[in-house]
């Protein structure tokens, strides 16, 4: 089995700001036994900031995108060599992939990043994978690392994404109210909203409705995907060991089968070059639940400046997000197809991942 796992900044970092070694020792031990009982491990690890914060003495006042960007630069390279150090008195060689958001807006990176990966599981190397947030511009960077490792999940076809933060999951009510309880399964298309405050916690750049929305997209690609406390011992053991007297939350996976294009095209809403406008027909059509594609008779309106190959996205007649597709038109030509039969579609139901 490929578990693709992610620490948080709030699992990593100690109270003052600084990285946390000892938790960070625990859970190479614990990636350690996973790979001895025969586990495929790709870690996605935050903590690169805080690693590198205390490192250097500034002088002067720093932006936060300075400070992170210096601190990162600083923190990533003592960041991989704790993991190099802690994974070696297993014998266990890991290998650095440092991202970013646009690496994975053409088909052709998101692939070339895959067979990297690919190659050192074949190896027996463990992927250690962070964003480079040190030139990473704001507008394109991820959510944060969640995000991060759902593609990563996606990309990779893995089981089960493993999310590690500071808390036992998502409760029903506040974490903080004794009387609140931990809901262990999320079934396939539960609305959490009402369970889910979107609030940031420590040093992370996300919330729980970050890793649930993840979530929920991962699961619906076929991938179990479990939120569990990082910060307790052994929580990586006792998820694949005892699940059941383990507290996390899990989210039930998709069964049917979706393709690795389809996987891709999930997750690359934030790259859509133009929107496609769509008649109350079509939208019925396409969220109907059958194999069908996005003709240009029910198109009304395009917007934005495309090119073929571009992902788009798909929006009905009140303004809600239908899906996000690749476009087989130019956006000068599709406008010249606007309402036509009798030609080939926009989006290939293929090529089309339904909200």
């Amino acid at each position: 089995m490929r578990i693709v796992i992610k620490v948080g900044s709030n699992v990593l970092t100690r109270k003052d700001g600084k990285l946390d070694i000892s938790r960070m020792s625990a859970i190479v031990d614990q990636i350690a036994w996973l790979r001895n009982k025969g586990y495929e491990v790709i870690l996605v690890s935050s903590g690169a900031v805080a690693s590198g914060r205390g490192e250097l003495k500034v002088e002067r006042k720093l932006g936060s995108v300075e400070q992170r960007q210096l601190f990162s630069a600083l923190g990533q390279v003592k960041l991989m060599n704790l993991y190099y150090d802690l994974f070696r008195e297993y014998h266990i060689p890991v290998g650095q992939i440092l991202t970013m958001k646009e690496n994975f807006s053409s088909r052709r990176e998101y692939l070339n990043q895959r067979a990297c990966m690919t190659v050192m599981l074949e190896n027996g190397v463990i992927p250690i994978v962070n964003e480079n947030d040190t030139v990473s511009i704001t507008e394109l960077m991820f959510t944060d690392n969640d995000e991060l490792s759902g593609l990563i999940a996606s990309m990779m076809d893995a089981q089960m994404l493993i999310i590690l933060s500071n808390i036992d999951g998502i409760y029903n009510g506040s974490p903080s109210d004794p009387d609140s309880q931990v809901i262990r399964i999320v079934g396939h298309g539960r609305d959490m909203s009402e369970y889910v405050q979107d609030e940031k916690s420590g040093f992370g750049r996300g919330g729980m409705m970050t890793k649930c929305n993840i979530a929920r997209k991962v699961a619906d690609e076929g991938i179990r995907v479990i939120i569990a406390n990082g910060r307790r011992d052994d929580i990586l053991v006792n998820l694949v060991s005892s699940p059941q007297s383990t507290l996390h939350t899990e989210f039930v996976p998709n069964e049917d089968d979706v393709s690795n294009v389809k996987k891709w095209i999930a997750h690359s809403g934030s790259f859509a070059k133009g929107t496609v406008h769509i008649n109350s027909r079509a939208a019925e059509a396409l969220r109907s639940g059958r194999a069908v594609s996005l003709l240009m008779v029910g198109v009304t309106l395009v917007d934005g400046v495309f090119e073929e190959g571009d992902i788009i996205t798909v929006m009905d007649e009140c303004g809600s997000v239908v899906g996000i597709g690749r476009s087989n038109y130019g956006s000068d030509e599709a406008r010249l197809l606007i309402g036509k039969h009798d030609v080939r579609p926009i989006v290939h139901y293929d090529y089309l991942y339904m909200e």
